[in-house]
């Protein structure tokens, strides 16, 4: 791989003051506050042992830290918004304070709870809604409905992710065919929408597993190039997902060495952003992948 194929074009991202380099690709390591995650659900039950693993990810080389109280696997609980809150905010209050050189996005759709969390020290927000208009993601009092208006007046990144659904149907009856033109199409109106508002610091997540068959997640990873014709920073979450253990037939706990070969491939299709459970594999996969190009 020629080294001007993928990782030549300076790109910066401006979190509240902290500028994230993204000129080579980086690590989002995963830390969830949830009971009920497909994977380490239930981990993390004190704030002391979330601080641990926010510094292992760091010390491990993770470039941001992406905090989470509302799982998105298929079939979660749905949650309500008062819920969401607080198992949220006394873990991030903390780990601002233990990390102020960090950089923490919030996981979640709902705008209240961003702005709640950016307000507390949280500097970009991952929304797996992606939706434009005013309509709610689930049955809880909480939407997005004002989401890019937020993201607008925060004048924080945003990282927008393709789902079709939502986590509690978004894998029933799910269609057959191509999806790599109803995915751009996606990206192409939601970003009309927000570069009227004036929000440019959008990263585009493909949404590996929100809405997708195992063969439409695999053309989305042979295709993951196509996506940089919208000139955005590229994230991919592939991380111990069902697309590489319904093939290997392996579980979560077994995925790592799928998730890495799967990293290392994405990482040659553009990825400038992994987002992973665990940092240290991902740093090595990308410390590679650029020596390979040099």
């Amino acid at each position: 791989m020629a080294k001007d194929t993928v990782f030549t074009k300076k790109k910066t991202l401006n979190c509240r003051g902290k500028l994230l380099d993204l000129s080579t690709p980086v690590v989002m390591g995963i830390l969830n506050l949830t009971p009920d995650s497909f994977y380490d659900g239930g981990e993390l039950t004190t704030i002391d042992a979330a601080i641990t693993k926010c510094s292992k990810m760091l010390n491990d080389g993770a470039a941001i830290i992406d905090i989470g109280a509302y799982s998105s696997r298929p079939g979660a609980e749905d949650i309500s918004e008062e819920e969401e809150l607080k198992r949220l905010l006394p873990y991030l209050k903390e780990l601002v304070i233990s990390f102020p050189d960090a950089v923490f996005s919030v996981d979640t759709f709902r705008a209240t709870v961003a702005k709640t969390a950016i307000e507390n020290g949280a500097a970009i927000i991952n929304d797996i809604s992606g939706q434009p208009h005013p309509q709610p993601l689930s049955k809880g009092e909480g939407s997005n409905a004002s989401m890019f208006e937020l993201v607008a007046s925060l004048g924080v990144p945003y990282i927008l992710m393709h789902i079709k659904g939502t986590p509690q149907t978004m894998q029933q009856n799910l269609q057959e065919g191509k999806i790599l033109n109803d995915v751009m199409y996606y990206f192409s109106e939601r970003l009309n929408n927000l570069h009227r508002l004036g929000v440019n610091d959008i990263i585009l997540d493909p949404g590996f597993g929100f809405g997708k068959t195992i063969e439409q997640n695999y053309e989305l990873l042979r295709e993951f190039e196509q996506f940089k014709m919208f000139d955005k920073p590229l994230l991919a979450g592939v991380s111990r997902k069902s697309m590489i253990n319904k093939v290997l037939g392996t579980k979560p706990e077994n995925a790592l060495n799928g998730t890495t070969v799967l990293n290392t491939l994405l990482l040659e299709r553009g990825a400038d952003i992994l987002r992973v459970h665990d940092v240290k594999e991902a740093v090595e996969a990308v410390q590679l992948v650029l020596n390979s190009s040099l």
